[in-house]
């Protein structure tokens, strides 16, 4: 095995058929990232017949005494319960990652941990992959709270399931929203650039209201730039006409990402006024599961859940609509960072001091 850093194309092809993929992963992601001041790079560790078996895309940032923080949105890409590839691997990155400066290494891999079902409940005789956890741990990794990915997700497995067969699986409650939606008079329809802003008023309502930070208008745009040529981007609008208004009024939008096999959504908000009349929110999801039946996807996910399904949660009620149209919890392995030098242990003394005195 050899470890070499790679181009963004010799990455690209060996993502595209890696079982731990995520859109998080891409070049695109680091062209944004780029934006914001971070530099993107490349590893891969490559076999004896010169073909890549694992890779990674991380972005660096200088942030304290000129050392700069590197992270892997979404990855690394490879098997981490093969413990030869993973020390390997590692090793060799994090040896590059110390001589350019770097004193931590954050990773959040797209790497599922325990098998759960609907409920969240460990599924009998259902996978389990502690061992990659170890792993990580026995080679010095650190289990972090904060991270820019989820957790827990919750996803519908499609299996070539026909969009019918997959209504028959929802909750009646939710086949009763979307057969209303439809009634009222919903239309859904694909937004064009011009017209996120559309999306951006809703989600820019829905956060003042559910307390949670909206994204600019420019990262939508820049996430339309970077990802629709591909196909892998979608923004899409519920609307109907409202008896007493003069033209066609958004009720709900949403972001979803076409990566691989699966379709995620994203990001969404609605317009409370409507909500409980038009239920638009639901005529999206159906409309985006019906694209994934028909387009051959193999998973439709529902994205983020705020850690296992818990009814005395403040957002327990998202787990509950997503549990709506069927599916599971997904869980992932977590996140973790990996001490580079001993001036991260400075770092996390300094910054837990300072939480203290904050707090």
């Amino acid at each position: 095995m050899k470890f070499e850093v790679i181009s963004p194309d010799e990455f690209t092809t060996f993502a595209a058929t890696s079982p731990y993929k995520s859109f998080m992963q891409t070049p695109e992601i680091a062209t944004l990232r780029a934006k914001d001041g971070w530099t993107p790079y490349y590893f891969g560790v490559k076999d004896k017949e010169n073909r890549l078996i694992a890779a990674t895309m991380a972005v660096a940032k200088p942030n304290f005494l000129g050392k700069s923080v590197f992270y892997a949105p979404g990855g690394p890409l490879l098997d981490l319960e093969d413990t030869k590839l993973t020390n390997f691997f590692l090793k060799n990155l994090k040896n590059y990652l110390k001589s350019h400066n770097g004193y931590v290494f954050h990773i959040d891999p797209y790497y599922e941990l325990i098998e759960r079902d609907r409920d969240g409940q460990p599924v009998a005789n259902g996978f389990h992959h502690q061992k990659a956890v170890h792993n990580l741990q026995n080679f010095g990794f650190k289990s972090v709270k904060t991270s820019d990915q989820p957790k827990y997700l919750f996803a519908m497995d499609i299996n070539g399931r026909t969009s019918e067969q997959l209504l028959a699986d929802f909750k009646r409650n939710t086949r009763n929203h979307v057969r209303k939606a439809e009634k009222m008079g919903v239309k859904v329809r694909e937004l064009k650039r011009e017209e996120l802003n559309k999306l951006k008023q809703i989600t820019k309502s829905t956060s003042e209201r559910r307390h949670f930070t909206d994204r600019p208008l420019s990262y939508y745009e820049q996430m339309y730039d970077l990802f629709e040529p591909k196909g892998e981007v979608k923004f899409i609008l519920a609307e109907a006409k409202i008896e007493g208004e003069k033209t066609t009024t958004p009720l709900s939008a949403a972001m979803f990402m076409l990566y691989g096999s699966e379709i995620i959504y994203l990001f969404s908000g609605s317009d409370q006024k409507y909500m409980r009349d038009y239920n638009a929110q639901y005529l999206i999801q159906w409309h985006m599961i019906k694209y994934a039946a028909e387009h051959g996807f193999s998973r439709y996910n529902f994205y983020g859940i705020n850690g296992l399904p818990d009814p005395s949660s403040k957002d327990y009620g998202i787990y509950e609509f997503k549990k709506g149209f069927g599916g599971q919890v997904i869980e992932l392995i977590g996140s973790y960072e990996l001490p580079v030098s001993p001036i991260y242990y400075l770092h996390r003394t300094l910054s837990n001091l300072k939480s203290k005195i904050k707090h």
